[in-house]
């Protein structure tokens, strides 16, 4: 059976006494509540469990504006009008050195001490290995995790969460942020989607039907609490209540934490609400679009500036909010191709193929940028007009999932895929 919810939960920290007591929770008449209350009952938080958030950035991000490789003097030739300047020019249009060789776009600034902690690593020179051009083609693989195959059926990170299979799992153990469940999450396992978390239906699936709880929790609690409910459920129930009705206004992000008031911002907040709500919250998905700049994409301002200052601000803000929960989380970036190396004639970049990928959190080797570079001289591209690809997204993945998320076997994650954890970056802590 799986699980959707329309319109979501707001965040508000409570108590773990809600789902637990000494060690379980007490319930007569179980059978008598709708499966996603009684999954929500059973479920048991576990302390230091690991998280994972997933961000897609669709629409292809140009990886060559956002980490620029200014060493290479092939980027200044084919670049003439959007090229990110050298750090060494200075001042706030240049991009931001990170290791003599690749710098930040000047709009993710607010990265750059998250890098230099160790908190932030990139891979340049990734994506999937797939020549399609197609956005919907290229998400579909990437979401799918069988780049070439069209007959994938689930997403890697459903497998994922299927190979590490846990009692009693929370309801909420796979969310994604948005109106509808994302191709990565699609599968046998069950998994939410939440439009945002000021609201909250809940819909039931079965075979051949279908069946929207209308009413909200108060007329579910009013028809089931009296006769299904005893004890410690009656608490969990109204734990549920109570996120629901928290008035999304009196959350407060944490350490002076600021997020932007975009779509991107929201969901980042909301995310970081869901894992402070302690409800079993293994895995997240969100998504931002805007990405396909064929025209006026600009340099240090323009479109693609201002998405990434979006991107920048929110994932610093949600790490500082995070705080020491930051330690058992990893956030990774992912978007189906990258740009043209030559800029195109309306100041804009074409699909491309190799890209970039941000890791952040508390497992992360940060401060470098890995991968190996295949150079932008015309002999060393992509069909001779795109970064070529050196990093398969999969080895970033399955360490990920490996070494953060405790996956002991890729091969149903990532069926067909060479899996040998000696190809993996090393980007992660063992």
């Amino acid at each position: 059976m799986s699980y959707e919810c329309c319109e979501g939960l707001r965040g508000l920290k409570f108590s773990r006494r809600y789902f637990l007591k000494q060690g379980g929770v007490a319930l007569v008449g179980l059978s008598a509540m709708p499966v996603f209350l009684q999954r929500a009952v059973a479920a048991t938080a576990v302390p230091n469990k690991k998280q994972l958030v997933v961000l897609f950035q669709r629409g292809a991000a140009d990886g060559l504006n956002i980490v620029v490789p200014f060493g290479e003097p092939n980027y200044y030739r084919m670049r003439a009008s959007i090229a990110i300047p050298e750090p060494k020019r200075g001042g706030a249009d240049a991009a931001i050195d990170l290791d003599g060789f690749f710098g930040l776009h000047p709009s993710l600034a607010p990265l750059e001490p998250l890098f230099h902690k160790n908190q932030l690593a990139i891979v340049h020179a990734a994506g999937s290995p797939d020549p399609t051009r197609s956005h919907f083609d290229a998400q579909d693989f990437m979401e799918s995790g069988t780049p070439g195959l069209k007959s994938t059926e689930d997403g890697w990170l459903n497998r994922a969460l299927k190979t590490v299979p846990e009692e009693n799992a929370s309801p909420f153990r796979a969310v994604a942020m948005g109106p509808n469940l994302p191709r990565m999450l699609q599968g046998a396992e069950p998994a939410i989607a939440l439009r945002d978390l000021r609201q909250f239906k809940v819909m039931e699936q079965a075979p051949g039907m279908g069946q929207v709880v209308e009413g909200g929790f108060e007329a579910m609690y009013a028809r089931t609490v009296e006769k299904a409910l005893q004890g410690t459920g009656t608490e969990t129930f109204e734990a549920i209540d109570l996120l629901r009705k928290a008035d999304p206004e009196k959350y407060q992000p944490e350490n002076g934490a600021q997020y932007p008031t975009s779509r991107l911002g929201r969901s980042l907040q909301e995310i970081g609400q869901l894992l402070k709500a302690d409800i079993g919250v293994e895995v997240l998905f969100v998504d931002c679009g805007g990405w396909d700049n064929h025209v006026n994409e600009g340099g240090v301002q323009g479109q693609l500036s201002n998405l990434l200052r979006d991107l920048g601000q929110g994932l610093a803000a949600f790490h500082q909010d995070m705080g020491d929960r930051m330690e058992n989380i990893v956030v990774v970036t992912m978007s189906e191709f990258g740009r043209t190396a030559r800029e195109n004639g309306n100041r804009g970049t074409d699909h491309g193929h190799a890209n970039c990928m941000f890791v952040m959190g508390g497992d992360v080797r940060g401060g470098e940028v890995y991968g190996k570079w295949p150079g932008l001289n015309d002999h060393q591209l992509n069909e001779g007009r795109d970064l070529r690809l050196t990093t398969d997204f999969r080895s970033v993945l399955g360490e990920i999932l490996t070494k953060h998320i405790g996956v002991a076997d890729l091969k149903p994650v990532f069926p067909g895929f060479d899996n040998n954890p000696r190809k993996f970056p090393g980007l992660i802590k063992a």
